[in-house]
């Protein structure tokens, strides 16, 4: 294995016949990935287990956490996971945790992992909303802290939303700096303090997305010195996206990836190691199912490129 990808049949989970979110891409991703030679099927592992509670009480409350195992959410909590609530759905979570968590510690060795699922930024410490009940990549930055793995995190959000639970999560801890780039009309409307957050106006083209990334991207790496980097880079920054507001092109978000990765695999820890790096998926809401295929697909080819 040298691209690692956490996957599980699991990812692809029921909904009801017209639901908005597109769970059809976690089955068809991984298999344009290995029918183009993307991805080989060694470089695929299924998540070790369901994380476990006490991987997720360090960023989860023990109410939510219980509440949400038992499906005892009020009407109004279970309405905004904009998922119907269910054991099985709640088992999904917990392994596409496990599979970010898993791909961290893989990544220290191949240099970058990445989760075909994950990229829940909108889960909160003590509710979920916004098809997000646990946060993955928050669970596994506190995993690798505990462990002693990583001590200062970097955690970049490109999705065209803001990564509102994250930045609540790590609120006033400098060990995690989290960077929101994102649409500025775009939910949630009512926005969290990130330790940087870059809201964009609607229609932002690739050349105005790509400038503005270039000018903070380098500079921030340099200022923060991470030990480790998680990258939440969802796909609907399209312009064709349902839910996003934004306006790049295919090529512009494969370039956003281009520039990104770069960036993360030019940049070196104070002992001149590269710094590993973990990838979310995040969201992708485009009417046709293959351009946000494409969309995802573009992100594994620019890392296997980069990191090989």
């Amino acid at each position: 294995m040298n691209f690692p990808i956490a996957f599980h049949s699991i990812y692809k989970h029921p909904l009801p016949d017209g639901h908005r979110f597109p769970m059809i891409k976690y089955e068809l991703l991984p298999q344009q990935l290995l029918l183009e030679g993307t991805a080989l099927q060694t470089d695929f592992f299924e998540p070790s287990k369901l994380c476990s509670n006490i991987d997720v009480l360090r960023v989860h409350t023990l109410e939510y956490l219980e509440n949400l195992k038992a499906l005892n959410l009020d009407r109004k909590a279970a309405r905004k996971l904009g998922f119907p609530l269910s054991t099985q759905l709640v088992k999904r979570e917990l392994r596409i945790a496990q599979g970010t968590i898993d791909g961290s510690i893989k990544a220290f060795k191949h240099g970058i992992a990445m989760n075909i699922a994950g990229g829940t930024h909108h889960a909160y410490s003590n509710h979920g909303e916004a098809f997000c009940l646990l946060n993955d990549q928050a669970i596994a930055a506190r995993y690798l802290q505990h462990h002693q793995l990583a001590e200062k995190i970097l955690i970049v959000n490109l999705d065209v939303h803001q990564g509102n639970g994250t930045a609540q999560i790590f609120q006033n801890d400098d060990t995690v700096f989290t960077f929101s780039m994102h649409g500025a009309s775009n939910y949630p409307f009512k926005k969290e303090v990130s330790d940087l957050d870059i809201a964009l106006p609607d229609h932002t083209d690739d050349n105005s997305y790509l400038k503005e990334l270039h000018h903070i991207l380098p500079d921030l790496i340099a200022q923060e010195k991470p030990d480790f980097i998680f990258y939440l880079c969802g796909v609907d920054v399209l312009a064709t996206d349902k839910l996003g507001r934004l306006g790049l092109s295919i090529k512009g978000c494969k370039e956003r990836d281009e520039y990104a990765l770069s960036a993360f695999a030019k940049a070196r820890t104070q002992k001149n190691n590269r710094i590993p790096v973990q990838c979310s998926m995040g969201g992708g809401y485009s009417p046709e199912i293959k351009l946000i295929i494409e969309a995802h697909a573009n992100t594994f080819r620019v890392a296997r490129d980069i990191f090989n």
